[in-house]
């Protein structure tokens, strides 16, 4: 309905009035047609979005035959645009599961699901989902996670007191914030800048001023998780 409002409103400022329509009507074919263009990579994107989440599913139920009953949300897909897209990025969904009962509550184990995509997932032919690397992770391993992430961000040392900070905190934009303090302060970076730790076999972080970036070792892909993207994330393991 938003939308639908939306359209109409840019149209009524883009229609002419009486007097100017025929000196305007190409003006009027070409708005009315951009909004046509703009409603059909809405769509596009929505369709994509709908298709990660079966794929996500699938592969759920491929590889865990042990999850029998969860919830499966995307995070980070809206408002990409499709040429960003086409390039290595991820897609990252929220996995929680539940007991079957008349109005079941979300109230079971949290996980994880992160969709890593290759340059040229999406190309002329459509998307190719082969082209996506998958790892699922559990609240220890998001904790592990978070403190390599918070240690090469900030140059904190002290592992079980970055592990307090953030399971007890909260992550922000400048840091990590413990009982509205600021706690452990992030680097100040240009964007230009990267600090970077090798987490595991399989990865290394990258920190800069905006975001966390994982270089995937396997592919040679340098991704990166939105702030606020990881901002939730980390909500959903330890405030939600």
């Amino acid at each position: 309905m938003r939308k639908l409002i939306l359209i109409l409103f840019i149209l009524t400022i883009l229609i002419p009035n009486e007097n100017q329509a025929q000196d305007n009507g190409a003006v009027v074919a070409g708005a009315v047609g951009a909004l046509a263009a703009i409603g059909a990579g809405v769509a596009a994107v929505e369709q994509m979005k709908e298709r990660a989440e079966l794929t996500a599913t699938e592969w759920l139920l491929a590889n865990n035959p042990n999850i029998t009953s969860f919830s499966l949300k995307t995070i980070d897909f809206d408002g990409k645009k499709l040429k960003d897209m086409s390039s290595a990025s991820v897609i990252t969904f929220k996995i929680q599961e539940f007991v079957p009962t008349d109005k079941p509550e979300l109230d079971g184990k949290k996980q994880v699901l992160l969709g890593f995509t290759s340059h040229g997932w999406i190309n002329e032919y459509g998307i190719d989902f082969n082209k996506i690397k998958w790892f699922l992770i559990d609240e220890a391993e998001w904790t592990n996670m978070m403190i390599s992430y918070v240690k090469v961000a900030s140059g904190e040392t002290n592992n079980s007191e970055v592990e307090s900070t953030i399971t007890n905190g909260r992550i922000v934009n400048k840091g990590v914030r413990l009982k509205n303090k600021m706690s452990i302060p992030f680097y100040q970076l240009s964007g230009d800048m990267y600090v970077v730790t090798d987490y595991s076999n399989e990865m290394k972080f990258v920190y800069n001023e905006k975001s966390l970036g994982i270089f995937l070792k396997d592919t040679g892909d340098l991704v990166q998780i939105k702030r606020s993207s990881l901002i939730e994330l980390h909500e959903f393991f330890f405030e939600e």
